[in-house]
């Protein structure tokens, strides 16, 4: 049993007794698998329609902590349902868990029916329709990076966090040697997302001791970031089965380098790459040149749902492969915008800002804002910046801290307009949380910096 499944393929596997448990799961704003467990019968009998969660859901934080502020739900208005609407077109099996199926669902308001205006996979949805009343299909590609480390969850968290061990001891970028070590969990982790019908191409070692990426086939823009999600999830799932801990935290600590998941993007128009040009410079065509000048334009505005928590802005450091500006150039690394595939079909942007811990759909989703706002506007391409972009004075930076990220989200007209009032206020509300929890918190560094000196 391998690849998607019909409904029908999982009656059969549930008559079987192959499969006897289904995942129902929905996306947070965390971008994580949320949801129940089901018997597989009564799955296929009855809640294959529709099932129900609390709309907290889209209204906490990491912890699972409900705070204030939040428009959508509160203490006040009860904290009510949403319907959890199955996409049958998600259902896959779980190989990596016995017996076990998953299917993913949007989430609906319990009263209209409509979709959740800032469900992630909704928000995602809203930008793939403004590309298609175009004319354009989005494909994208994520790449996941995270560590692995020689102990598991539990050991980590019953040591406080201190001594965290990575499961190899030296840089592991394109090292096979290094990364044989890793196969009892990057095996299964390959293996068991391709029979969930999820397209892995390969992982590889990347560039620090414990380091690795997983990536995943290009696809449209929607099935990319379910990709992405499961793929995390799996990752997580297989390391502690195998008593280890896999972790896309951007920057676990302050000497080694970031975990990053870059975005690669192409907009197809009738079964062709609409960024190609082969009479243009660099095969860009027109298209093309706005859809990259208008994320340039916006980088700022958009950083946000690159970069969502405290600790997504240590990683932007200068030469640590993440960027620290936001131009464009030709296959250069120390660009946060980076020109792949140069004069050639496959020509595509990478969007190199994004940390491993962004959310799929939201990062997608305001990249897509971003660009289309680019191609409306008419924008012009400025050319590539050469050199080492870390030098470049002249060049705006990414936001240096969630504070100013937020602030730039919050009034950044273009995703008002591209997303809406509600849904950019719902997650500068988020973002506001999450700043305001760090900034209650007394941290290691400023025990070990003034307990004795201050």
């Amino acid at each position: 049993m391998t690849g998607l499944m019909t409904f029908d393929e999982l009656k059969t596997a549930v008559a079987d007794a192959d499969i006897d448990t289904v995942l129902v799961c929905t996306i947070d704003m965390q971008g994580r698998l949320m949801g129940k467990r089901f018997h597989a019968q009564h799955f296929i009998d009855d809640a294959w329609e529709e099932t129900h969660c609390c709309n907290y859901m889209l209204a906490t934080d990491m912890e699972m902590a409900t705070p204030d502020g939040y428009a959508a739900t509160s203490w006040a208005a009860g904290y009510g349902d949403y319907i959890m609407k199955p996409d049958l077109g998600t259902i896959r099996p779980v190989p990596w868990l016995e017996g076990t199926a998953m299917v993913l669902c949007d989430l609906l308001d319990h009263q209209s029916h409509e979709e959740v205006e800032h469900a992630p996979r909704t928000v995602l949805k809203k930008q793939i329709a403004r590309a298609e009343a175009m004319g354009l299909t989005p494909f994208t590609a994520t790449e996941l990076e995270f560590f692995l480390f020689a102990q598991s969850f539990q050991d980590i968290t019953d040591s406080e966090f201190r001594d965290l061990t990575p499961i190899s001891g030296y840089n592991e970028d394109y090292h096979i040697f290094q990364t044989t070590k890793e196969e009892a969990i990057m095996r299964p982790v390959r293996n068991h997302l391709f029979a969930a019908g999820i397209p892995v191409e390969n992982s590889k070692g990347e560039a620090e001791a414990g380091q690795q990426e997983l990536n995943i086939k290009y696809s449209t823009a929607l099935k990319t970031a379910d990709h992405h999600s499961i793929a995390k999830h799996a990752t997580k799932e297989i390391a502690w089965q195998n008593g280890h801990a896999a972790s896309f935290l951007a920057k676990w600590r302050a000497d080694r380098v970031g975990s990053a998941s870059h975005v690669h993007q192409s907009l197809w128009r009738n079964g062709t790459n609409a960024f190609y040009d082969a009479d243009a410079k660099h095969g860009m065509s027109d298209l093309m040149r706005s859809y990259v000048a208008g994320q340039i334009k916006y980088a700022r505005d958009i950083t946000l749902f690159l970069a969502p928590y405290v600790n997504s802005y240590k990683r932007f450091q200068k030469g640590s492969f993440a960027p620290t500006k936001t131009s464009w150039s030709v296959d250069n690394r120390t660009a946060g915008f980076r020109l792949c595939g140069e004069g050639s079909k496959s020509v595509r942007i990478e969007c190199r800002i994004g940390g491993s811990d962004l959310n799929p759909y939201l990062a997608t989703a305001a990249l897509l804002a971003a660009g289309l706002a680019g191609i409306e506007e008419g924008l012009d391409l400025a050319p590539p910046i050469t050199g080492d972009v870390y030098e470049r004075d002249d060049v705006p930076e990414v936001p240096r801290s969630l504070r100013e990220a937020t602030t730039i989200f919050r009034d950044s007209k273009m995703l008002r307009v591209a997303m809406g009032d509600w849904v950019v206020d719902h997650y500068t509300r988020a973002a506001e949380v999450e700043q305001e929890d760090f900034d209650n918190a007394v941290t290691d560094y400023e025990l070990r910096r003034g307990l004795e000196r201050a």
